[in-house]
């Protein structure tokens, strides 16, 4: 798998413009109303926040060539919180195999499709802010909900969660659309978590606490 040069993803270009400008002002202000250590002092901290939030918008490249349509790759970075067979109750209303990746603020936001086909259904649900560690944040905070068919008709549901410093979840998914692997599905600003909901027959290859590369790291095969 080759790998591309870092960029900023699309959703932190407007962000890390203003933080630019809200920085720029702020040592303006320093340096003509205070003395030149402290004015130092802030262009090392303004620095630093700014490191920070480019950091966090990072958009990595990862070209991928899985040509398996039956393996499902990890839609997002992060560490494997959940694996587990639980309810369903928004949308398949029954029990399936839950893998739960959360993403603390150091991990790539962008989340990827983590399987080809086609987006079934979408639906945003406003909520709280819990922890997205917490079980309950899969069914009490903010969050959206995609299904996507396989080429098999196997249905495979992510659910992206926001978190406690969460506060905006971009999906691109909409219905009918065809879906690829290597795509973003959507991005999560601060600190979050997806949930996947597969069948019970599926081969589940990660466990608790292992970590995850979104676009890389395959975390389970379906009985197709």
């Amino acid at each position: 798998m080759k790998k591309g040069r870092m960029k900023i993803h699309k959703e932190g270009r407007w962000i890390l413009l203003g933080v630019f400008v809200i920085l720029v002002v702020i040592n303006l202000m320093v340096y003509f109303e205070f003395s030149q250590l402290i004015w130092f002092v802030n262009i090392l901290l303004s620095l630093v926040t700014f490191m920070f939030f480019t950091y966090f918008f990072r958009n990595p490249s990862r070209p991928g060539d899985i040509d398996d349509p039956s393996l499902i790759i990890a839609p997002a970075d992060g560490t494997v919180v959940v694996v587990e067979p639980t309810v369903e109750h928004e949308y398949f209303k029954d029990k399936r195999i839950q893998i739960s990746i959360f993403m603390s603020v150091f991990n790539v936001h962008a989340n990827w499709y983590p399987i080809a086909g086609t987006v079934k259904y979408t639906k945003h649900h406003n909520g709280r802010y819990l922890a997205a560690y917490l079980p309950k944040s899969s069914t009490e905070n903010e969050r959206t909900t995609v299904v996507i068919e396989s080429p098999m008709k196997t249905q495979v549901l992510v659910r992206q969660i926001a978190g406690l410093l969460a506060r905006r979840i971009v999906t691109y998914a909409v219905p009918s659309k065809a879906c690829h692997l290597n795509e973003h599905l959507g991005f999560i600003k601060f600190g979050s978590r997806v949930d996947i909901f597969l069948p019970l027959d599926a081969e589940v290859y990660v466990t608790h606490g292992e970590k995850t590369v979104g676009n890389e790291t395959i975390i389970a095969r379906l009985n197709e």
